[in-house]
């Protein structure tokens, strides 16, 4: 194969052991860890996110986490083209860059190299239909979009406000459907040639207790009194929208008990883990690790590694870049 700078990527469901992962690779490899996560690029979005402790980096260097305002709206190619800068950055150090996150869109378009039609913003319309799912809810925003683009509408979760609220934007600013510019965004081939990990497990509820079990120890850690941080600083707009956040918001305005409010967290959790991995499954690349089918983390990893050296030696029996 071409001689292109090696990528290690690792994906899977919230609660599936990535960021561990993540950091035993980067420690045994050299590498450094670039997040795909669309909400931990936030600032104070630190515990629903389920952002990376210091404890948990383990000294290994993370990049594209807690550096954007959270009412800034942030898009797939913003990620893109960050990524792609941090990536050549870590390869100049003569390090691996190691993706590691969940969100689905970041990744593919990453390492499938999309280019995407570039569209200006309308700060003032996007305000109004964050107020529209503020005082409306979002089921009402969902309609507009919709009677707007049934197409999009098919591919973006109703509560996924920050998309909800791009599709609209972009066809107020270009009078041209959302869905028909996705479509119109092109490939090109890769820079990279790439592996990428997958943690799934065989039996379902293995990874549902797995996510009431950290959303149990989110709520030890704070996540009521940083949610009403944000929500008594104007609101959760944008970041705000995230899974663990908005949930919380009833029980703020004396509506619902906290406890709903948490079984909602949770069950919204385990929605959006099979949302993930119903996209990373039509990813034919993917390696995948069954994270149950081993008794101890240090199995998980030794798969791991063993797959990466079969790939790397594949790949690059006389690399320079590992």
């Amino acid at each position: 194969m071409e001689n292109k700078p090696f990528v290690l990527a690792i994906v899977g469901a919230t609660a599936s052991g990535k960021t561990w992962l993540g950091v035993e690779m980067a420690k045994n490899f050299n590498g450094e860890v670039i997040s795909a996560d669309s909400m931990q690029i936030y600032k104070g979005l630190d515990i629903a996110s389920a952002k990376p402790t210091k404890e948990e980096m383990q000294g290994i260097p993370h990049h594209l986490i807690d550096f954007l305002d959270r009412d800034i709206s942030f898009s797939v190619s913003d990620y893109v083209k960050l990524a792609n800068e941090k990536i050549q950055e870590i390869l100049s150090r003569g390090k691996l860059p190691i993706i590691v996150g969940g969100t689905g869109l970041y990744i593919d378009s990453l390492l499938e190299n999309i280019k995407f039609s570039e569209v200006k913003s309308d700060e003032k319309y996007r305000e109004e239909l964050y107020e529209i799912a503020r005082t409306q809810g979002n089921e009402v925003l969902y309609s507009k979009l919709l009677e707007t683009d049934p197409k999009a509408a098919e591919t973006i979760h109703m509560n996924n406000t920050v998309r909800v609220v791009r599709a609209l934007e972009v066809f107020h600013v270009t009078g041209r459907l959302f869905s028909e510019l996705k479509a119109e965004s092109r490939t090109e081939e890769s820079p990279y040639n790439s592996l990428i990990l997958g943690l799934n497990c065989s039996d379902r509820n293995v990874l549902y207790e797995r996510i009431n079990c950290r959303v149990d120890e989110m709520l030890r850690n704070g996540l009521v009194e940083e949610a009403k941080n944000i929500w008594e600083k104007g609101g959760l707009r944008t970041a705000g929208n995230a899974i663990g956040y908005k949930e919380l918001i009833p029980f703020f305005e004396g509506n619902d008990t906290l406890e709903n409010c948490v079984d909602k967290i949770k069950q919204e959790t385990r929605r959006y883990a099979k949302r993930q991995l119903t996209w990373f499954r039509r990813n034919d690349r993917i390696q995948w690790i069954i994270f149950d089918d081993f008794g101890q983390k240090h199995q998980i990893y030794q798969k791991a590694e063993k797959t990466m050296v079969k790939y790397r030696n594949l790949w690059y029996n006389n690399s320079v870049y590992l």
